[in-house]
């Protein structure tokens, strides 16, 4: 891919989010920074300019390349992959979407970065592509922004604060949405929840086509089911376990780890970089994870569980779907609209994190002892969807395309397991969103 003109491209430029990738994109874009030539792909000439003047406001937007693709037109994505290094495709929902994307990069040995949080595309790509990557040295890595970048780098520096012979046997994530004006989310984010409920069948489907993968040894028993709704005093939360791709994504990156427990070698890692990651991958311990969504109130717990039980029952019909895609913001009771948020409501919002540590102070635990030891950290950071998402893209793709001998060859994989070893976590703490341990108690 030397001869490549640009970077990096960013494809669905248009899109709620992927404008404001491109506004978080032009403030690396620079001689000295290793982003020195980017792209805007998308179908729509006129709308790739309306969002270079966007997000390069209040400034006159600099001689960005516009480029015509479309989906549709598988020809027009392969040229794509030939004009670059890396794609970045914020083009959802994926299972509609993706894939022509991700094989035309496969076929090029480009590499590819997406926001994808939907597990049955995830998992198919993994499932129908990741050999043919690892032969043309394609690095096709889903889930690079919100969904599930700071659920599996929060698992990694909760698990690394049990050091020497305590061990984690749980982590459970406790997510918190927090505005001062009113939170309102992405429409694809709700079409792709939809979608998936319309297509569980399929995932269950595929994942028993597949051979079964291994799991990571834990110390103590199996985590407890628990109340649907929990009352968590020490982060005053009330909260109800949340559906979402992370759990999926981090459990793919431990099945990884079983097989290879010094991580995947990069495609030419100096002596330091290998002494990095060995060291990096011993100090993570694997746990049982989940993540539960939490509010203040219980009135709002009972909210989100009224809107997960439309999106359920109206997911499964042709009909229902209809009805939950024409009017999200009823059936979302104001969550989710077309239109999506204002710049005010996104500038206004943020999430915090928790994750809450069990676990023993030795790993050598019979398997029916209790937890005796809890580790609480946070990550936080702005609005989930138009800030943290792009940031997280964004310092993915600067990795990539400024240590890519220091990551794996090719292949689909999950973000925990390329750029947990690199300076992921302090290039976002760099930027806003932070990591923090909150306390430790016997």
């Amino acid at each position: 891919m030397e001869g490549t003109p640009y970077d990096l491209i960013i494809l669905g430029a248009t899109g709620f989010t992927g404008k404001y990738v491109v506004r978080e994109a032009l403030r690396f874009l620079n001689p000295s920074s290793p982003l020195k030539s980017f792209a805007l792909a998308g179908r729509n000439l006129t709308k790739l300019t309306q969002t270079l003047q966007w997000a390069a406001h209040p400034h006159s937007p600099p001689p960005i390349p516009l480029l015509i693709a479309d989906i549709a037109d598988p020809q027009s994505i392969h040229r794509l992959c030939t004009q670059t290094k890396l794609i970045l495709n914020c083009v959802g929902p994926f299972r509609r979407y993706g894939e022509p994307v991700v094989a035309a990069c496969v076929e090029t040995g480009c590499d590819y970065l997406d926001i994808c949080g939907e597990p049955e595309f995830m998992e198919k790509m993994e499932a129908n592509y990741h050999e043919r990557a690892v032969q043309s040295g394609a690095l096709v890595v889903s889930a690079c922004g919100f969904d599930s970048v700071p659920a599996e780098l929060g698992l990694m520096f909760n698990s690394r604060q049990w050091v020497g012979q305590t061990a984690p046997n749980r982590i459970e994530a406790y997510l918190s949405l927090e505005s001062s004006k009113k939170i309102v989310g992405n429409f694809g984010t709700f079409e792709s929840a939809v979608l998936g409920v319309a297509n569980a069948d399929q995932l269950l489907k595929l994942r028993r086509s597949r051979p079964r993968k291994p799991r990571p040894k834990i110390p103590g028993p199996p985590p407890p089911k628990g109340p649907t709704i929990e009352h968590k005093k020490e982060i005053g939360l009330w909260s109800v376990r949340l559906p979402s791709a992370d759990s999926t994504v981090v459990r793919r990156t431990l099945s990884t780890l079983v097989e290879n427990p010094q991580g995947l070698p990069g495609v030419n890692e100096s002596a330091y970089e290998i002494e990095q990651r060995k060291t990096f991958w011993s100090s993570v311990k694997p746990a049982h994870f989940g993540v539960k969504i939490g509010t203040k109130s219980l009135i709002g717990i009972l909210r989100i569980i009224a809107v997960g039980m439309f999106i359920g029952l109206l997911g499964k019909t042709s009909l229902g779907r209809w009805l939950l895609l024409t009017f999200p913001s009823v059936f979302s009771l104001g969550w989710f609209r077309k239109k999506g948020p204002s710049e005010e409501e996104v500038n206004s919002a943020s999430f915090k994190m928790w994750f809450v540590g069990h676990g023993f102070r030795s790993s050598n635990n019979e398997a029916n002892v209790e937890p005796e030891m809890e580790i609480v950290t946070r990550v936080m950071g702005p609005e989930i969807g138009y800030l943290t998402t792009p940031i997280i893209l964004v310092q993915c793709a600067l990795i990539v395309l400024s240590r890519r001998e220091a990551l794996p060859k090719g292949g689909v994989l999950t973000p925990g397991i390329v750029f947990g070893p690199t300076d992921l976590q302090q290039r976002l703490q760099e930027n806003g969103i932070s990591f923090d341990v909150i306390s430790k108690n016997a």
